[in-house]
């Protein structure tokens, strides 16, 4: 049942291009600030609200679908935090060096980038946070070093070097390749930028994070002037970055209130696991087709946001999400079984014996999201 609470979203005015002004100061929660990244796409070319669909007769229901397969150029929601942090630590660099804030034009400046050059940005991928990171460092004037396991197609790989980004290949997994990353960062070869966080390591994922707020923003947007709100959100989850910003979103600024599912892999339910004992939980399992959802390790700040949130999980197998991609694919949404997983934890829910034997309430109006676009 969808609750309705007092709308608290922030004002216009709080959307302006904002200065870039940090401290520095170790975050220990997630508490984005959505103006921010907000301010910084609007001084974005290539910057446009991605489509909300509502698609007639999926299983014989609507659904609003939230379309993130051509975002800003890359193909998936990763663009919007990956960016926004090679954005906001440069900035910060460059606020340490000279004692001068900026503003979202002024990162384009020659001037800027020819002071970021000397910055490497490290990460490990299963694909789309990198292209974010290398496509963030090429247009404010840094370099990328990319580690990718050997599971991540060898598209990725080229995608990243279009980017101008360094691909290294380290070890068999997803795990593996972390690994990698940050003793390659340890070294003094760059600055680490994770998508996933641990104790000690919790600020750079948070921008991140902060970045994918901007997707429940326009969301908030899009339901205002349609006037109809979801009453079930179902957003799939790897080490949680998404998952957490939508729910800490959803449940600050939105003035009617779904239930927020969480899909993961059967494979790779980390965060479920970690619910259940309360604890970080790192699981172990079979690779999953889910490519990037196949993460074996929760974000440390994605967790600790959700446990305030107020959601549930559910987990998905490998043939369900196929079932899912084909489904959208017959929809003219191309996608991936990782992109089509939010559709396959809600036909999972379509399929339990309470729905099955009074069929969805009234009021069933459900959100997925299509996180990326099909290689």
């Amino acid at each position: 049942m969808v609750k309705t609470i007092k709308p608290t979203m922030f004002s216009n005015d709080a959307l302006k291009p904002s200065l870039f002004y940090y401290t520095g100061v170790i975050m220990t929660e997630f508490k984005p600030n959505p103006s921010n990244p907000l301010g910084l796409l609007l001084a974005c070319p290539v910057y446009k609200i991605s489509p909300l669909l509502c698609l007639k007769s999926i299983a014989n229901i609507d659904v609003f679908i939230k379309d993130e397969s051509h975002r800003m150029g890359l193909g998936s929601f990763k663009a919007l935090g990956g960016v926004y942090a090679v954005a906001t630590l440069l900035a910060e660099k460059w606020f340490e060096t000279t004692g001068d804030k900026l503003n979202p034009e002024q990162l384009m400046s020659d001037k800027f980038k020819e002071f970021s050059g000397s910055t490497t940005f490290i990460c490990a991928s299963a694909g789309n946070h990198g292209l974010a990171v290398a496509s963030g460092a090429k247009i404010f004037g840094a370099k990328a070093k990319i580690h990718l396991s050997e599971k991540v197609p060898h598209e990725f790989e080229q995608r990243l070097q279009q980017k101008s980004a360094v691909v290294i290949r380290s070890g068999k997994v997803y795990e593996d390749s972390v690994e990698a990353a940050m003793q390659d960062a340890a070294n003094g070869n760059g600055v680490l930028l994770a998508d996933g966080s641990w104790e000690g390591y919790t600020y750079a994922p948070s921008l991140v994070m902060e970045g994918y707020t901007v997707i429940a923003h326009e969301l908030y947007e899009q339901f205002m002037q349609a006037k109809k709100w979801p009453s079930h959100v179902f957003v799939q989850a790897g080490v949680g970055g998404l998952a957490a910003a939508m729910a800490y979103m959803i449940r600050k600024y939105w003035p009617q209130q779904p239930e927020i599912i969480i899909v993961e892999s059967e494979l790779a339910p980390c965060l479920q696991v970690s619910h259940h004992h309360q604890k970080l939980i790192t699981v172990a399992g079979d690779d999953s087709i889910m490519g990037r959802l196949d993460c074996k390790a929760p974000s440390l700040v994605a967790f600790q946001a959700l446990e305030k949130a107020q959601v549930r999980y559910v987990t998905v197998s490998d043939k369900e999400s196929i079932v899912a991609t084909n489904i959208l694919q017959e929809k003219n949404i191309g996608t991936t079984p990782s992109g089509a997983a939010g559709l396959a934890g809600l036909l999972k829910m379509l399929k339990t014996k309470k729905m099955k034997n009074s069929g969805p309430p009234s009021d069933f109006h459900p959100l997925i999201i299509v996180t990326e676009n099909k290689l």
